[in-house]
């Protein structure tokens, strides 16, 4: 019976049965008392199907790399594989589902007592530098599960296994699936919607600044990747050979994002779009000293929607020069952003900015005054 519900699922790769899947999950999720509304429900099918994701695509890379005769290193290890735990529809379910996610030792899906899901995903790391690994202990260093009831929760799941990530069709689907829950999130979020800048506005910034083939591009605001993700999509046709899709992959993107669930939606996002080992910062961006902002921290491109009128501890106020210290966060940001970007020289111009400010930014007094002349 599962093998045939396997194939006959692989082969509705529809947007309609995408659609229909993830408003099955948010139906289920409704009837949970430990979730209030999207902002609990989005984060929630996020991390679920970024496990299901990453089986998939292991599952793909082992068979790839079986086939061409190399040794095959798991990213997460039994018993911790989705395949584990939660692609069996018969598998662990109520409180010792519950369990087994939230709890740093629990009774594992093999009958061994060990780590709980999180606490082992939290503690993977990188044997030699930066890898997949470290991406999932990042991310699910900020994730929580807010369900309450295991058996719903069990529901949820095996709706997300019906998903395949193995086709890139589908994957594109999802990712366009994906971008209209982060709209949804916005639109629920109110005042706090500040991690979402819609795509129009995204793509038209975008191909104004127009990034190329090895420049370097940074969000200091990542929010859900929005920027990033169309600045990949906007360089990858330049992709001629292997050593360009190797450049774009690990030394163009970066970011930073210090809320958990935004942090979370942004590598989910990236990930979705092909960026294999996002470089987002889960800090606060103005946590570092203008003084100490070096030619090696410059890039080549800043596109950003920063948040405004915040307000930031003293500790990151001191970090800027007395007289342009100011509690509107979108002033903090330009400041960075102007130390951040590269500086012209005889070989090259200088970097060049995108970015959404408040009205009024440029045309206040004392503080906001000062800022628009050193910019000019």
């Amino acid at each position: 019976m599962m093998r045939q519900k396997k194939l006959s699922n692989e082969q509705l790769t529809t947007p309609q049965h995408l659609s229909s899947i993830i408003k099955s999950v948010r139906d289920i999720m409704r009837k949970d008392k430990g979730l209030s509304g999207d902002l609990d429900r989005i984060p929630m099918i996020t991390w679920i199907m970024f496990l299901k994701f990453l089986d998939d695509h292991e599952t793909i890379r082992e068979a790839e790399t079986k086939l061409n005769g190399g040794r095959f290193q798991q990213l997460i290890e039994f018993p911790y594989r989705w395949r584990d735990w939660a692609s069996k529809e018969d598998g662990i379910t109520g409180d010792e589902l519950i369990a087994f996610i939230n709890q740093d030792e629990a009774v594992r899906p093999d009958g061994i007592r060990g780590l709980g899901l999180f606490a082992y995903l939290r503690q993977l790391s990188g044997a030699e530098g930066r890898d997949r690994r470290d991406v999932v202990a990042t991310v699910f260093k900020g994730v929580s599960n807010r369900m309450i009831n295991g058996y719903l929760l069990r529901d949820v799941i095996n709706k997300i296994d019906e998903i395949q990530f193995s086709s890139t069709e589908e994957i594109h689907t999802l990712a366009f699936l994906y971008e209209s829950l982060l709209k949804e999130m916005r639109d629920s979020a109110g005042d706090s919607g500040e991690f979402y800048t819609p795509r129009p506005v995204i793509k038209f910034m975008t191909g104004v600044v127009n990034p190329q083939l090895g420049e370097t591009i940074l969000d200091p605001a990542a929010g859900t990747g929005g920027f990033l993700v169309e600045a990949f999509e906007q360089i990858k046709p330049k992709c001629k050979k292997a050593e360009d899709f190797e450049l774009l992959q690990k030394s163009t993107l970066f970011g930073f994002e210090a809320k958990p669930l935004p942090f979370l939606l942004c590598q989910m996002n990236m990930i979705l779009h092909g960026v294999e080992t996002p470089e987002i910062d889960p800090g606060n961006a103005l946590r570092f000293p203008l003084r100490e902002i070096g030619d090696k921290d410059r890039v080549d491109i800043i596109l950003t929607n920063p948040p405004f009128g915040g307000e930031e501890e003293k500790g990151v106020l001191s970090n800027f020069p007395e007289d342009k210290q100011t509690a509107e966060t979108a002033l903090l940001f330009l400041q960075i952003i102007m130390r951040k970007l590269r500086r012209s020289s005889n070989e090259k111009i200088g970097g060049r900015c995108g970015m959404v400010v408040p009205n009024g930014t440029l045309f206040g007094e004392g503080v906001c005054a000062r800022i628009k002349k050193e910019l000019l």
